[in-house]
């Protein structure tokens, strides 16, 4: 602060100690009635350019609650998912978190929580929202018995492929895994198109294929195990697993220079009917299914399967990788902090009603999906859903934040051939230990 910034302000605070003094108690009047005026920092990850239903539904929101809250200000930033990551880590590092934010729940949560960052959000769930929610989504945002963030999405992890693709060489959606390594084969061998869109510089993108390959092998609870340290990665399942993933590498199964392009970029391949297969969170949803700017016949063309069945599989096609997605929380320090809580009660019961038809994206809140047309890919896949033997939560998410960075950058050597299975396995093992 410099020297002519503190004579202003010992000016200002002066002669406002001087005016206080001088005028009588009718200066300082507040009418009846009057409401202060506050704004709240909103930060979210869903930028119109990649997300362009959510990003219309945020901002029907924030205009409803200003006008129903004339006293109240919503102001956003938007970044996309990974920029979101990186700038929350640095607000957090000196307690400079939005008022109102986005998260991931379990082991990502959990710093946040320690560093006494988060407010309790219970008190709403037994407020307008209590029985709202999908069985098991606000459990995965608990931390020591108290909720620190309330859940706006539920996702599966299905492989989506292109029809017209698969027709035009006469493939059909495969159930087991010597199916899916045929077509893989077929499309490898075939010009101008990819078997897999693959963005591995995001990392998270690989592990997606991991997990599912580890889930079949090795069998779901090995692998949630392995995860949470109550046994080891290099289980035989768990490393054979690791050794298909490279096997799939050898095949060509994916795009050129995938562990240098992000996930973005390898959803435009995808989406310019470059590859054929791609897998990704339903999050993805709108731009299959309501997204005006993605082309109709693209739309038209895209189905999904669940990960197949391997040879002497652990776990049926039923087990899917996904669970709860991001979920809203509310600063501790937050200087609004009661409106931030009440404006997050009312976007969460707003996104519930919207997202389904406004997005098609599948709520954390329960919905009827009786009432109005959903697309056919929505509808099946929220049947998928609720048809689900298990749901295996994004390894990252639930790791340790330390444990997570190093699975994601061993997923990222594994598929770039740079390590082998059995050592992938045991640095998972050293980074789990450590409990960071």
């Amino acid at each position: 602060m410099g020297p002519k910034y503190r004579m202003s302000l010992a000016l200002t605070v002066g002669l406002a100690l001087v005016l206080s003094g001088c005028g009588g108690p009718s200066d300082t009047f507040v009418p009846e009635g009057a409401v202060e005026k506050m704004t709240i920092r909103m930060m979210h990850l869903w930028p119109e350019a990649g997300a362009a239903g959510q990003y219309q539904i945020v901002n029907r929101i924030i205009e409803e609650y200003q006008a129903e809250n004339p006293n109240v200000t919503v102001k956003q930033e938007v970044l996309e998912n990974e920029q979101y990551k990186a700038k929350i880590k640095v607000l957090s590092a000196v307690n400079d978190l939005p008022d109102v934010g986005m998260t991931w729940a379990a082991g990502y949560l959990k710093p946040f929580v320690e560093g006494q960052l988060l407010t309790p959000l219970d008190d709403l769930l037994r407020g307008d929202l209590k029985d709202s929610f999908v069985s098991g989504t606000t459990e995965a945002y608990a931390v020591d018995g108290l909720t620190y963030a309330l859940p706006l999405e539920f996702n599966l992890a299905p492989v989506y492929y292109n029809k017209k693709i698969f027709a035009r060489y006469g493939l059909q959606v495969p159930t087991t895994y010597e199916e899916f390594l045929h077509i893989v084969e077929v499309l490898a061998a075939a010009d101008g198109v990819e078997p897999i869109a693959l963005g591995n510089k995001d990392r998270w993108t690989g592990s997606l294929w991991y997990m599912y390959m580890a889930d079949r092998i090795a069998g779901t609870e090995a692998l949630a195990s392995a995860i949470k340290g109550a046994s080891s990665f290099t289980d035989p399942g768990l490393v054979e697993a690791a050794k298909r993933i490279q096997d799939l590498v050898d095949m060509d199964a994916f795009n050129q220079g995938f562990n240098g392009l992000s996930n973005d970029e390898a959803k435009a391949e995808f989406v310019d009917e470059k590859a054929a297969m791609y897998m990704v969170g339903t999050w993805e949803l709108p731009n299959y299914t309501t997204n005006q700017d993605i082309p109709q016949s693209f739309r038209d063309s895209v189905g999904f399967f669940k990960f197949p069945a391997a040879d002497g599989e652990r776990s049926d096609i039923d087990s899917w990788v996904g669970g709860p997605g991001v979920g809203l929380f509310v600063a501790e320090d937050s200087p609004v902090k009661e409106e931030a809580k009440r404006f997050v009660e009312y976007f969460v019961k707003r996104w519930g009603e919207e997202s389904v038809t406004g997005a098609g994206v599948i709520p954390a809140t329960k919905v009827n999906t009786s009432k109005g047309q959903l697309p056919q890919l929505y509808t099946d896949l929220f049947n998928e859903a609720n048809k689900a033997t298990s749901m295996t939560l994004f390894a990252d998410v639930q790791m340790a934040p330390g444990a997570a960075d190093v699975h994601l950058n061993q997923i990222q050597a594994l598929f770039g051939q740079e390590i082998t299975p059995e050592d992938f396995a045991r640095a998972h093992d050293a980074a789990i230990r450590t409990g960071q």
